[in-house]
């Protein structure tokens, strides 16, 4: 089911020293800063030549990342993002094995205008799992 590694998402409390680290230090390029509502966050993406890292940080007191980052105050890596031809596919063949699809159970559109979904981490050995739409 599962194709490409899409991004690791790694939580920061600072982004624009996060982002500078990445550009400046390591010769990265990276992605403008991208507003996303809907998920509680704020991103920007770093482009290698076979995957991308995704800096995320908390937009708004409801964020998700506010709550990681408070029990991970350095961050650290918040999930791994892998692609799907069919997201309704996945979503509905997941479901029906048991694991949970967090939020309402339908994707949502994702940083790269994709639908997504986001896999329970306790059905997953401890890992949260993106799934994006290819």
């Amino acid at each position: 089911m599962i194709g490409q590694l899409n991004h690791v998402a790694i939580a920061v409390s600072d982004i624009k020293k996060a982002s500078n680290f990445y550009h400046f230090n390591l010769g990265a390029d990276i992605s403008e800063l991208h507003e996303l509502p809907e998920h509680g966050v704020q991103t920007v993406f770093v482009d290698l030549q076979n995957t991308k890292i995704e800096l995320i940080t908390p937009l708004g007191e409801n964020s998700p990342i506010k709550a990681f980052l408070e029990k991970n105050p350095e961050g650290g890596i918040h999930h791994v993002c892998y692609e799907v031809l069919d997201i309704n596919k996945a979503t509905k063949k997941l479901s029906s094995e048991g694991y949970r699809i967090l939020g309402d159970g339908q994707p949502k559109i994702g940083a790269h205008g994709k639908p997504v979904i986001f896999l329970h981490p306790k059905d997953c050995f401890g890992c949260l799992i993106e799934l994006e739409e290819k």
